[in-house]
């Protein structure tokens, strides 16, 4: 006995439905394990750096930038150990972050300077490439000492206006980004 024409109609709609709350639910369930998008509008994205030159981090999307954060262990000197010196050049934030993982091209503007995070002191340093388009793509790298570990980030994004930046900064004082921090220092 062949199938109606109208019984294969609504089997072809249930098995559509059932892919599509599959779909959903595997979406949903990736959000989830990212984490929420706090107030200030940054959501988190599945890490797209490669891990053999940056451990693996967090990365956020905000209004024009993307952030990108990650923590190297012990990479001022051993664990426990005196390191006094921190991020406090350009030579040190070069050591210290590869900016150039986002894209070989990147140059530096000019000299880095000072930033605060929280009641951490560091480096940043802006760059900047042309584009095979001749447009010009902006990033900063900032690095900043806890001990001996170094917590670092990527903001991908006009780094020209200083607005931008102070925005992208803030991020990294945020409750947000904070809290992952300090879940990755735990019990160092």
């Amino acid at each position: 006995m062949a199938l109606s024409r109208q019984t294969r109609r609504y089997i072809l709609l249930g098995v559509a439905q059932v892919a599509a709350l599959a779909a959903l639910a595997w979406f949903a369930e990736r959000q989830v394990a990212l984490g929420p998008t706090d107030k200030l509008g940054w959501r988190p994205f599945t890490w797209p750096l490669s891990t053999e030159r940056a451990p693996a981090g967090r990365a956020y999307s905000g209004e024009d930038h993307d952030v990108y954060v990650w923590l190297t262990l012990d990479a001022l000197g051993p664990p426990g150990g005196v390191c006094p010196e921190g991020i406090a050049n350009d030579a040190a934030l070069e050591r210290a972050v590869d900016i150039r993982i986002l894209d070989p091209r990147f140059e530096p503007v000019g000299p880095g300077e000072r930033i605060r995070v929280t009641d951490l002191t560091g480096w940043t340093r802006v760059y900047v490439h042309r584009r095979n388009n001749k447009s010009l793509r902006y990033g900063e790298a900032v690095a900043v000492a806890y001990k001996c570990d170094v917590i670092t980030a990527i903001i991908d994004g006009d780094a020209r206006d200083p607005a931008r930046r102070k925005f992208a900064h803030e991020f990294l004082e945020s409750n947000t980004a904070q809290v992952w921090i300090s879940k990755q220092l735990e019990g160092r």
